[in-house]
């Protein structure tokens, strides 16, 4: 498990015609994040993205939304992660999860890309895959060949309502996440979903 998480990375894509679809739940993440922490995001170009910078728990963390497309963010992980000499242990990717339903959120430790293009290339950036991982539930629309049009597409209002609340009960736990207490976080976020159902 990793002792402290210095950088988040939400995915997503950028523009508006992608904000409020299934693929871009990592950037609203990293919404909620800034606005809990009072902090805002900086057009930063020499990292390819927006970042801004909070203080969890008594520790500064990075935050970070690519600007480059799902299937490049790896160019701006890598870039601003080089710069500041973050380890990949100590890098949290915030990003959706066809393997989960909507509402349901999970840590991760390291493993394969299942197939996501902003993971993909992450991995192939840091040659490593032992980055952590907050995988946020949108469900699977059942046909392989419908994937891509379905992470693009806007979730539907009960959807969103559960992702919603999946996003509020990991942003509870972001001191626990960030300090490195991941079983502590990963029982609550199993208790608390449980509870909301």
């Amino acid at each position: 498990m990793p002792s402290q998480i210095e950088l988040i990375v939400g995915l997503g894509n950028p523009g508006t015609e992608y904000a409020k679809t299934r693929h871009n739940v990592g950037f609203w993440f990293l919404d909620d994040l800034v606005r809990e922490y009072g902090s805002t995001f900086q057009k930063q170009a020499k990292f390819f993205g927006e970042a801004a910078r909070i203080r969890i728990n008594g520790h500064q963390c990075w935050l970070l939304k690519p600007s480059t497309f799902m299937n490049k963010s790896g160019q701006s992980v890598g870039t601003l992660a080089n710069f500041y000499r973050l380890p990949v242990e100590k890098i949290l990717i915030v990003h959706d999860d066809l393997d989960l339903e909507p509402g349901s959120v999970r840590l991760k430790e390291g493993g394969g890309h299942g197939g996501h293009n902003g993971l993909r290339d992450i991995t192939r950036c840091f040659n490593s895959d032992k980055y952590c991982r907050l995988r946020i539930g949108i469900g699977h629309p059942g046909n392989g060949s419908d994937v891509s049009k379905y992470v693009l597409s806007r979730p539907t209002a009960s959807e969103e309502k559960e992702i919603r609340k999946a996003l509020r009960r990991a942003l509870a736990l972001m001191p626990d996440i960030v300090s490195g207490n991941w079983q502590k976080a990963m029982n609550e976020l199993h208790r608390k979903q449980n509870q909301d159902q």
